[in-house]
Order: C-alpha cells, then sequence, then structure tokens
C-alpha cells in the first residue's frame, strides 16, 4: 500500500498542471502495480478512457520497426553493415547511397528529413505539408520518399545522432524490400500477431475501431477540444502512427527482454548504448537508455497532434511503465520521476 500511495503522490504532483487524459500503467511481470485511467476516449459522448484502450504512440512505432529489422537480421536476410542502395530499389534521389541499415537504426545517417524535428519543434510547421500532401493520401511508405529524397543531407553518416523520421521511413522500406511484405503486413505477421497483441495495429483515422481513444488538440480560435482527423496522417507508417494499449506494451516488453522475439545477441546490440546524445542519455538501436540516480530506463517516446506517449522497462527491478495519452502534455517529466522512485 505504501509504494500504490507513493506511486500516486508522483503522479498527482505532475498531473497538477497537466488535467492528464490517458491511462498510467506500472506492472512487474505478471502482476500489476498501479493502473489508473483518466479523461475521455471520446470527449463528445463523454466516453471514458479504460486501462484497456488503445491509443496513438506516435513515434513509439519505431520500437516496432527496429524490432522488424532485428529479426530480418536474425533471420539472417539483412545485415546491420548492409548499405541502403543495395538493398533498397526505390529511386534515392539525392540520399547516400551508402548509408548502412545501423546509421538508420542509431540516428546518424545525416540525411535529410521531411519532418525536422531538430530544426523546429513546432508541430504546426506540420501542417505545411498538408497543403500540398492531403493526410488522406499518407496510407503508404511509397508516399514519404518523395518528400525528402532531394533534401541535402545534415552531416556526414555516422558523424552524431541527429533524429530522423526520413530514416526510419527508409527502414520500413529496408523491410519491404527484404520480406517481399508491405511494412505493415511485416509488423501484423511477425510482432503483433505472434505476440497476440489484441489491441494493436495500424488502425485508419477514419475507421477507428471500438475502445480506442481519439486524439485531442485545443483549438485556441474556438476555445475548444477538437479531434485530431485532420492533422494526422490517415494510417500510420514506419516511423510514428501505430496504436496500441497498456496490456500489449507490457507483453511486448516481457517478450523482448526475455527472448521471445530476438536472438540473445541481437537483443543484447539493441539495449546497448550506440551512441550518447548527452550525459547519460543513449540510444541503442530503436530504443532510448536514460540512467537517474544510477537507475537505468530502456524506453521510447512520442508525440504528435494529440497524442503524448512514453513507455519503458527498468531492468533493475524488472518493472514496466506506460504512459499513453490522448491530449498533448510532456509525459517525459513523469517517467523520471517514477524512475527515480523505484
Amino acid at each position: 500500500m505504501k509504494m500504490r500511495e507513493q506511486l500516486q503522490t508522483v503522479f498527482d504532483k505532475w498531473n497538477e498542471s497537466c488535467d492528464f487524459s490517458g491511462v498510467l500503467s506500472i506492472t512487474g511481470g505478471d502482476d500489476v502495480i498501479f493502473e489508473r485511467a483518466y479523461g475521455y476516449r471520446n470527449i463528445s459522448e463523454l466516453l471514458p478512457n479504460k486501462i484497456s484502450t488503445a491509443f496513438a504512440i506516435a513515434s513509439g512505432t519505431k520500437f516496432f520497426t527496429a524490432l522488424s529489422v532485428c529479426r530480418l537480421i536474425d533471420c539472417g536476410n539483412l545485415s546491420l553493415s548492409d548499405r541502403i542502395g543495395d538493398v533498397i530499389s526505390h529511386d534515392l534521389g539525392t540520399i547516400n547511397r551508402d548509408v548502412t541499415v545501423f546509421q538508420l537504426l542509431t540516428h546518424t545517417s545525416g540525411i535529410g528529413d521531411y519532418i525536422d524535428e531538430e530544426e523546429s519543434g513546432d508541430y504546426f510547421d506540420i501542417l505545411k505539408l498538408y497543403d500540398t500532401r492531403p493526410v488522406h493520401k499518407w496510407d503508404s511508405l511509397d508516399f514519404y520518399l518523395p518528400m525528402f529524397k532531394r533534401l541535402p543531407a545534415k552531416f556526414n553518416p555516422g558523424e552524431r545522432f541527429g533524429y530522423s523520421n526520413a530514416g526510419f521511413i527508409l527502414l520500413g522500406l529496408v523491410i519491404e524490400a527484404v520480406s517481399g511484405q508491405s511494412y505493415h503486413s511485416y509488423v501484423k505477421t511477425n510482432i503483433i500477431d505472434p505476440l497476440y497483441l489484441s489491441h494493436t495495429g495500424f488502425y485508419r483515422m477514419n475507421s477507428l475501431p471500438g475502445n480506442t481513444a481519439l486524439g485531442y488538440i485545443f483549438n485556441e480560435a474556438r476555445g475548444e477540444m477538437e479531434t485530431n482527423i485532420l492533422y494526422m496522417p490517415v494510417m500510420g507508417g514506419s516511423d510514428g502512427g501505430l496504436f496500441t494499449c497498456a496490456a500489449d506494451l507490457a507483453t511486448l516488453w516481457s517478450a523482448v527482454i526475455n527472448g521471445n522475439i530476438l536472438s540473445p545477441s541481437m537483443r543484447e546490440q539493441m539495449f546497448t548504448p550506440q551512441v550518447e546524445r548527452s550525459k547519460g542519455a543513449y540510444y541503442g538501436l530503436g530504443v532510448y537508455m536514460r540512467e537517474v540516480s544510477n537507475k537505468k530506463a530502456y524506453y521510447i517516446i512520442g508525440g504528435d497532434f494529440g497524442a503524448d506517449f512514453i513507455s519503458g522497462y527498468f531492468p533493475k527491478n524488472g518493472v514496466t511503465v506506460s504512459v499513453l495519452g490522448n491530449t498533448e502534455m510532456d509525459t517525459y517529466p513523469l517517467f523520471i520521476n517514477l524512475l527515480d522512485a523505484f
């Protein structure tokens, strides 16, 4: 009881300025340590969020992409040192064909990005893309490539960490080229279905299944909340847009940590610091790593219009923490405070 009270205090302190709408789930093995659901998955109909509700996880999708690439490597169909020019048959324009799979996985490729989050943190810059590329057309990876294949490189491959959405689109195209399946199909048949992730998928924004949270943003001009359907691609790609729920994330982390998806050697490489982002902060193969007060966390994170997400694993005590929200807020401080609590 003392632990639950402490966790509730940590959450309440963070939530003082947030008015959280979503799910906070903390599990250890098969045990639920702390779970709460707040707010509404559908505001107009007053349908509350449930622990079982699915949410958009934005760039958290990159973890599924990284796992898919690593599975192909485990199967001997691909290697970290493979060059994209030798794998992808698409016209890559001015993209450096010598960029490797490893560099894409670690955000060290330096390629130009169609959404450059290093240059601007303003999501509304993204809306400029929709003037010429309507959201209803964003349903295949082929659609993304023309947006960045002629952009200049930001830096030389391997020079530094530089967060790249375009890099993970290229990884999706690598998956398609090597597997002979569409990216969405490969993730479903090799990650989602084998692990029985029952409320996880690339759902279309205009036909969400039941018990899935609508994303909401605040329209300042009208002074009201509105759904994000006009602000998001109709279906996610290999850099973002998957939907999932807390229970499925707990299952996924358990499967990855226990070696049910990747070989021991591949799993070790995924969770080995490959590039330093800042002091005590690293990136592996599609996963972030952080140490706070000598406590380590592996985590994935994402944010977009009407979506804020973080999920991670604390190896010291085998705890999984997931925060899934359907409005815009900063869940990272809560995650770090929870890590400190353990």
